[in-house]
């Protein structure tokens, strides 16, 4: 299977659904968002844009299955092709009106991530990976930042939303991180940060109590940019693994090792 040629496709499907989600930003009512969680909440553009999303995957590769977040289809994994999409990662700044949030598309085969797709709707950019084939941003080469000294970079970074007993240690990692770096960014999209990082933008990110399909496309991103992706303390499975360090490469130990300080 050609990785390459399925990514373009993949983009052209991502690109496809971020034109709905666009269009319904214009006219979008508050009132039809509901509540999944505690401050987790979903509209019927997320739903909408994620049929969308599993009948043209579908298409495009029948004999995948998918792992999704608005559980709108009744396929579920298969043995070797995985389709991991979130239709509209960055859910809270669309239904706020903050323009950071995006369509995201990986495909697992088996354990490996082969494509990733995250496109950035209200800036037109197409985030797009193929498992030895490179990172692009509108077909422009991606390449994550040479910065080597923590003290020179930008991280980017999430913040809990629910389930906060583990509030204290990452409020001592971000303190450690806000007085030794450029600072801090909290875009509100996983996907984006990650993509970020493989262009250079930001030089790490790192966040826990994250979804799969919150970060499988930007971590095939990060690598094929050059860059490093782990859980916070090891060399874990940063896709299933519910944390995520991801940087150029140059800082990760560093930034391990003052998570590994905190993080109990």
């Amino acid at each position: 299977m050609d990785f390459n040629q399925l990514s373009h496709q993949v983009a052209d499907i991502a690109r496809h659904a971020g034109q709905f989600i666009r269009q319904e930003a214009q006219n979008f009512d508050r009132g039809r968002v509901e509540n999944k969680g505690l401050h987790d909440m979903v509209s019927y553009v997320d739903q909408q844009s994620e049929r969308q999303l599993v009948a043209e995957l579908s298409a495009l590769l029948p004999e995948a299955g998918f792992i999704t977040e608005e559980g709108t289809t009744t396929v579920g994994r298969a043995e070797e092709f995985n389709w991991i999409i979130d239709p509209l990662d960055g859910t809270t700044n669309f239904i706020h009106g903050q323009p950071a949030y995006c369509v995201s598309v990986a495909l697992l085969h088996r354990q490996e991530l082969v494509v990733g797709v995250v496109y950035e709707i209200n800036q037109d950019e197409c985030f797009r990976a193929a498992l030895g084939g490179g990172a692009f941003c509108n077909e422009r080469p991606l390449r994550v930042s040479t910065a080597d000294d923590l003290h020179d970079t930008l991280l980017a970074t999430g913040f809990p939303y629910y389930k906060f007993d583990r509030l204290d240690q990452y409020l001592a990692i971000l303190s450690y991180f806000m007085q030794n770096t450029h600072g801090l960014r909290r875009v509100g999209s996983a996907a984006l940060d990650l993509a970020y990082v493989a262009a250079g933008r930001f030089d790490a990110y790192f966040e826990f109590n994250i979804n799969s399909y919150d970060v499988a496309a930007g971590i095939l991103l990060v690598r094929e940019a050059g860059g490093r992706v782990t859980q916070f303390t090891e060399d874990g499975d940063p896709i299933f693994g519910r944390e995520v360090v991801a940087s150029n490469g140059r800082i990760h130990e560093k930034m391990q090792e003052t998570i590994r300080q905190h993080w109990k």
